[in-house]
């Protein structure tokens, strides 16, 4: 299947240095608020490591916007996430983010989230960067509240190949998706907003079914990867 260049792209690629210049900036300065945000929050109000982990997964996960919004160049765009594979990496062997980081060991969610990031501006730039974008929205809001919908109120649980889940974190993952890729579409792809949500609804189904079957971290890399996937197609 050969991909088109989607509407814009040329008028990305005529903008000079400075806008990709300009674009690391403002990627490391809101990534280390969010952090620090999230740390801060942590101390203050005493909040449990969950809420605070994906406080910052959300704030984090909307990176692509900004990245979308900058970046005129690929290699540019990628210097971010490929950054915060490493660093990630080192807060989960030494807990040096507490605000992101799980309680139980050899969960890898939080390095397996920036690779994802990685994968879709290496595979989607250069054609059609927004379809990116839309997998990261389905990690970001619709496995962040997930989890957290999931943990508070889940009392329905079902298992598949061995992953405990609930009904009411899937109907959140599905609800929230939506919620995030219709505007991200209606903003960034030539669609309509009537269009837009039709293949929310199609892509909120795919990123609910792939993360109820993902354990162990990998929802954060296989949710992304295969709902761009299926927007490629939808």
């Amino acid at each position: 299947m050969v991909v088109e260049r989607y509407p814009g792209t040329e008028k990305k690629e005529s903008g000079g240095m400075n806008n990709n210049v300009l674009g690391l900036m403002v990627s490391y300065g809101y990534v280390f608020g969010i952090l620090l945000l999230g740390e801060g929050i942590r101390k203050v109000w005493r909040l449990s490591p969950e809420f605070t982990r994906k406080f910052v997964h959300i704030g984090v996960g909307n990176w692509y916007i900004l990245a979308l919004l900058f970046f005129t160049s690929k290699v540019f765009a990628l210097i971010p996430p490929v950054t915060f594979i490493v660093l990630n990496y080192a807060s989960y062997r030494w807990k040096i983010f507490k605000a992101m980081e799980l309680q139980e060991s050899g969960n890898l969610g939080t390095v397996y989230f920036p690779i994802s990031l990685s994968i879709l501006v290496w595979l989607t730039w250069d054609t059609v960067p927004y379809l990116g974008g839309v997998g990261i929205m389905a990690m970001t809001w619709g496995d962040g509240f997930a989890a957290i919908v999931g943990q508070r109120w889940g009392r329905r649980v079902y298992s598949i190949l061995g992953n405990r889940k609930s009904i009411e974190g899937s109907l959140a993952m599905f609800l929230f998706s939506f919620l995030a890729i219709t505007p991200f579409l209606t903003a960034f792809a030539p669609l309509g907003f009537a269009d837009a949500a039709l293949r929310a609804i199609l892509l909120a189904g795919v990123a609910a079914g792939v993360e109820a079957v993902s354990g162990a971290g990998l929802d954060n890399i296989l949710v992304p990867l295969l709902t761009s996937g299926a927007a490629l197609f939808f």
